[in-house]
């Protein structure tokens, strides 16, 4: 946890509350728990400990609602081995789930911080005429150090003294990393005296309650699933479409001249697209549609834009075309769902297929350790078969998350959208540098605080969504007691580090092994949230 305390324009960091950074946006258990300890380090001299045992807390209050709070009647004195300093905080319930407590810190606090600070100053400070470890007159030292320093490392110790009884109030449910002092540093250090009391505020995200509208309403989630109408059939025709395709690997070329394109045939194209505006102007440049030497097989249409191959049939070579086509609200890359584009494709070569006979000499170079026709098929049918499955499953998560998020009423904190959008952003980029191999360079350049914040912005919605989701998952996996086993874990962790090994992936095994838990558990609620619900399973739209 690092405690910022604003300080101008700029920040004072106060090093002594620094815990490891949060990787990933784990249950929000796993965040409050690691938040209970507050720890006093080396500064101006001080070395105190203070370990607080936070009882629970009745925190249904109203937003704006102020509650005072003895902050040392919630401290253990016991476990912490130091006495209660006499502050009182004031909470008051804000949006977001945010929550600011004013500190009032009592003279007698800040005269004993004021003192030690002297002291330290007066053991460090070699004033002329004043030999080492002798006492130094105070208007002495603050002559040689400085009025504006002594203040300002005043502040510092009182702030570093109380914190931690301050924050003890809400220390059950803080979320780490999320709480910093709202006060400038300034003002305080400006009006601080040793012979009057201090006063500052610190806001802090605390964890959210969810409330289930109806109740219970994650019981019995009602979702429609599209899916495809016959499984046998469609994994049937992915089957031999695959085995087509590899097939025309085996397969060879031969050069058309004299005609245009037809279905059957594989043509070399260059295409560029911009953007359709509504008044029927062309805009910007569609950069991931533009490609030079693109090689389009006509038999492959369902992989390209709807209309795309239609629109380039009889397409001689070196001819050029223009098209206007919309991207449908599938589409895979979702800037460009529903949006309107004006294509330009020039003809570059035509090529007509050769295939080999499909027979069982062939199976071995279509297919690893089959010798048969019959082998190959019946191994790619529970390849598909398989796979099938798995999107229909996926699917159907999918849409129970979906539903989930509008049951489950969460005022969702700031500090967890932030973390959970830098998390979706960063994997976005590992899978864009995946598929286009991207340059050192241009990774940088995509990861500049800019583009993160500019797609926090633009995504919010959907990354609300996604903590909303990740949320009620964790409140589920508590409220129905749900478990994992250690060998289920283990083999979680096991098949990570092998992937992190296979991309040459830096890894810390505790994160690792924290990120698997929280995957696992996330897996046991969606299976048990799937078994409870009402699922309607409806043939796709094509």
């Amino acid at each position: 946890m690092v405690l910022e305390v604003h300080r101008g324009n700029e920040f004072l960091v106060l090093e002594n509350y620094l815990c490891a950074p949060a990787l990933q946006l784990k249950f929000l258990d796993s965040r409050i728990q690691k938040s209970r300890r507050f720890q006093q380090g080396a500064g101006n001299g001080f070395n105190l400990v203070a370990v607080f045992k936070y009882p629970q807390q009745d925190h249904r209050r109203r937003r704006g609602e102020a509650v005072v709070v003895r902050a040392g009647e919630v401290a253990v004195k016991e476990e912490s081995g130091t006495p209660s300093l006499g502050l009182e905080v004031v909470e008051t319930n804000l949006a977001n789930s945010r929550v600011q407590l004013k500190v009032h810190v009592p003279v007698s606090v800040c005269k004993d911080c004021y003192d030690q600070v002297l002291k330290e100053f007066g053991k460090q400070s070699k004033v002329p005429g004043f030999r080492p470890g002798k006492n130094i007159p105070e208007n002495v030292l603050i002559n040689f150090i400085g009025q504006d320093q002594i203040r300002s490392s005043a502040v510092e110790a009182v702030l570093k003294r109380t914190l931690p009884e301050a924050m003890s109030s809400v220390a059950g449910r803080a979320i780490k990393d999320s709480e910093h002092i709202s006060t400038k540093f300034a003002d305080l250090a400006a009006g601080f005296a040793p012979d009057k009391p201090l006063s500052y505020d610190v806001a802090v995200d605390v964890a959210p309650e969810i409330k289930w509208n109806p109740e219970n309403g994650y019981k019995n989630l009602k979702v429609t699933v599209e899916c495809e109408a016959d499984d046998a059939l469609a994994a049937q025709k992915a089957a031999d479409a695959e085995l087509l395709s590899r097939l025309k690997d085996l397969g060879s070329l031969r050069v058309v001249i004299g005609r245009g394109l037809e279905m059957g045939d594989v043509g070399v194209v260059d295409v560029s697209a911009v953007r359709l505006n509504e008044d029927g102007t062309t805009g910007d440049e569609i950069l991931s549609c533009k490609q030079k030497g693109f090689r389009l097989d006509t038999d492959e249409g369902g992989s390209f834009l709807p209309g795309f191959v239609e629109a380039l049939i009889g397409i001689q070579n070196d001819e050029s075309r223009s098209f206007d086509l919309t991207f449908p609200p599938t589409w895979e890359q979702e800037s460009l769902r529903g949006l309107q584009a004006r294509f330009t494709v020039v003809g570059r070569e035509i090529f007509i297929r050769q295939l080999p006979e499909l027979n069982d000499e062939l199976a071995p170079q279509l297919f690893q350790d089959c010798t048969s026709l019959a082998e190959i098929k019946e191994a790619l049918l529970r390849k598909h078969t398989e796979l099938i499955e798995r999107a229909k499953k996926t699917a159907t998560q999918f849409a129970i998350t979906t539903e989930l998020a509008k049951v489950a009423e969460i005022d969702v904190p700031n500090s967890l959208l932030e973390e959970q959008g830098r998390q979706m952003y960063a994997s976005k980029l590992i899978e864009l540098q995946a598929s286009m191999k991207l340059s050192k360079e241009q990774v940088v350049a995509l990861s500049s605080a800019e583009m993160v914040h500019n797609y926090l912005i633009a995504q919010k919605p959907r990354i609300t969504e996604s903590v909303k989701q990740s949320l009620a998952v964790a409140e589920i996996y508590k409220l129905e007691n749900l478990e994992i086993s250690e060998e289920e874990l283990q083999a979680e962790v096991d098949s990570a580090i092998e992937e992190f090994k296979r991309f040459d992936q830096e890894y810390e095994v505790v994160r690792v092994k924290e990120q698997a838990r929280e995957l696992l558990e996330g897996s046991k609620v969606l299976d048990w949230l799937t078994e409870h619900a009402d699922i309607t399973y409806v043939p796709k739209q094509s």
